[in-house]
C-alpha cells in the first residue's frame, strides 16, 4: 500500500492523509473533523474504517483533508487553539476536491464548531456533484465513518437545501 502524508514545518498540522492499494482507479476524498494520529506510517481506526468504506465502494486510493487541519485525537482542544484551521487547509481540501472522483463529507456533529461547517460546504459547492455522504446524524451533519455501518451505501449531499 502506498502511504503519504503531508503537514506544516511545524508538525502540529496535517493538511492531508493519502493511501493507495490499487493502480489506476479511482480515488474517493473524505473530508473530516480534525487529524488524529494517522500519519505515513501508521493508521488509526478512523483511516482504517475509511479504507475499509473506500474498498468496499471499490475505489482504489483514498485522501483524507479536514475542517481543521489541528492535529490532535481530541477535538475540544480545537476550542482553545488560536488556529484550528492552519494556514494551508482550505487549499488542500481543495485540491483533494478538484482530483478526486468523489467527496465524502464525513465530519461528525463538532462540524460547526467556528462555523467550519458552512464555510466548508461554500467552499466545496463548485464540486456538487461529486459530495456525498455515508448517513447524517441527528444534528444533520454528515456523520463520521468511525460511526457508520459499513455496509451503507453513499447518498448525494443535498448541499442547496443547506446552504
Amino acid at each position: 500500500m502506498e502511504r503519504t502524508a503531508l503537514f506544516d514545518s511545524s508538525g502540529h498540522y496535517r493538511y492531508l492523509l493519502g493511501r493507495r492499494w490499487q493502480a489506476g482507479g479511482q480515488t474517493v476524498a473524505f473530508v473530516m473533523l480534525n487529524p488524529s494520529r494517522a500519519d505515513a506510517a501508521c493508521e488509526d481506526p478512523t483511516l482504517r474504517a475509511c479504507i475499509q468504506f473506500a474498498q468496499r465502494w471499490e475505489y482504489a486510493a483514498l485522501s483524507v483533508v479536514n475542517l481543521f487541519g489541528y492535529r490532535t485525537p481530541h477535538p475540544e482542544v480545537l476550542k482553545a487553539i488560536a488556529d484550528p484551521v492552519g494556514p494551508e487547509n482550505d487549499a488542500y481540501v481543495l485540491k483533494a476536491a478538484a482530483t478526486a472522483n468523489r467527496v465524502v463529507l464525513a465530519w461528525g456533529n463538532q462540524g460547526c464548531l467556528r462555523q467550519r461547517d458552512r464555510a466548508m460546504l461554500t467552499l466545496l459547492a463548485p464540486y456538487q456533484p461529486k459530495l456525498s455522504y455515508i448517513a447524517l446524524n441527528r444534528s444533520g451533519q454528515p456523520r463520521h465513518p468511525l460511526y457508520s455501518q459499513r455496509s451503507l451505501p453513499l447518498q448525494s449531499f443535498p448541499l442547496v437545501e443547506v446552504l
